[in-house]
């Protein structure tokens, strides 16, 4: 059933497994301890940090599909992308699989749109089983959007730190929790924010967007869910957007919980405002979210990771930064808490 930009899914897929694989510096922060692999390494043993990139991804299929007990030949399609020019993160990364591949780009949202996407395809009968991949790696992305680590450049308080991880998931038929129960496509967002060292505030429109489009389309809302958990918006971003909804007379400070928040230690760790790349929210989903659902600690969460869909060379050229948001609705439970505006027959 389709409501606006949200697709119910009829047949509720179960995410079967996730796997999050991390760096040293996630590793030291809070969440450290849920993730299934750590790389202590930035080279990942590697000659340079993009292959280190790439071997996130490979770990974390590697990892996902050993928790499943699922070879490489069970997976129908995968879909993948990462930050980096032409998704070469994901593509050296899973070469060697050898899986039906679709490649992505929502910058930090990608994780949300590879798990969109995967849910789609296996509750519309086009895949068996779907699986989902994306990473970060700080190097790279300093490299590739900002300046090389070795030019020393002084970084700005609303400046986020590129999470070195990633995470990978797979989804077959409804099996077990968690279920995928809905999700909403997003729209290209662009309030006129030009800098590139603020992509909290560039990002916050698109992820209130999208949070209210499935409000409205399901009649849903926030005190519905245990959290609603957005990508990367950090100190800047989480602010705007509860602000947004302030607006509206609507609060979400209560439940809301962002992936850039909650990855590093504010105290102890130089983050400035916060965590982000695509592989900040997916490891917060795949190494912390995914497996609370499964065991009936949380029961529903609204996963929201936001994108900042830029190109360095046209900012420089004074563009301002268009953002994305995509959202999947998580449950343990796989038919409870029914959209009100769903209640008619045949939705």
């Amino acid at each position: 059933m389709s409501l606006k930009a949200t697709k119910i899914l009829k047949n509720t897929p179960s995410v079967i497994a996730s796997a999050a694989v991390g760096g040293k510096k996630e590793h030291e922060g809070p969440m450290g301890d849920y993730f299934d692999k750590i790389n202590d390494d930035p080279y990942f043993s590697l000659d340079t940090f993009e292959q280190g990139e790439s071997q996130i991804q490979k770990q974390a299929v590697t990892y996902a599909l050993r928790k499943a007990k699922l070879r490489q030949e069970d997976i129908d399609v995968l879909f993948g992308g990462d930050l980096l020019n032409q998704c070469t993160g994901t593509t050296y990364g899973v070469r060697d699989f050898e899986m039906p591949f679709l490649g992505i780009y929502g910058a930090c949202s990608t994780m949300a749109e590879g798990l969109m996407l995967a849910s789609l395809f296996v509750d519309g009968g086009v895949s068996d089983i779907a699986m989902a991949v994306t990473s970060s790696h700080f190097c790279t992305a300093e490299r590739q959007y900002r300046f090389p680590l070795n030019y020393g450049g002084q970084r700005t308080p609303t400046s986020q730190w590129t999470a070195t991880a990633g995470g990978a998931l797979a989804v077959s038929a409804k099996t077990s929790p968690p279920y995928v129960r809905a999700c909403t496509i997003g729209k290209i967002v662009d309030m006129g924010v030009t800098d590139a060292n603020n992509m909290g505030a560039a990002m916050a429109p698109a992820a209130f967007s999208t949070i209210s489009e499935f409000f409205t389309d399901t009649g849903l809302a926030p005190q519905d869910f245990d959290y609603i958990v957005t990508g990367d918006l950090g100190k800047v971003g989480s602010r705007i957007l509860c602000e947004l909804f302030e607006r509206e007379n609507i609060s979400i400070r209560e439940n809301h919980k962002d992936c850039g928040m909650m990855l590093y230690s504010f105290e102890e760790q130089d983050v400035h405002a916060g965590g982000s790349g695509c592989g900040c929210a997916a490891s917060m989903l795949c190494g912390y979210f995914i497996p609370k659902l499964r065991a009936g600690e949380l029961h529903n969460i609204l996963f929201a990771a936001t994108g900042a869909l830029m190109s360095p060379t046209v900012n420089q050229q004074g563009e301002s930064i268009p953002s994305i948001s995509h959202l999947v609705w998580l449950s343990h439970e796989p038919d409870s808490l029914t959209p009100r505006s769903c209640g008619k027959e045949g939705c």
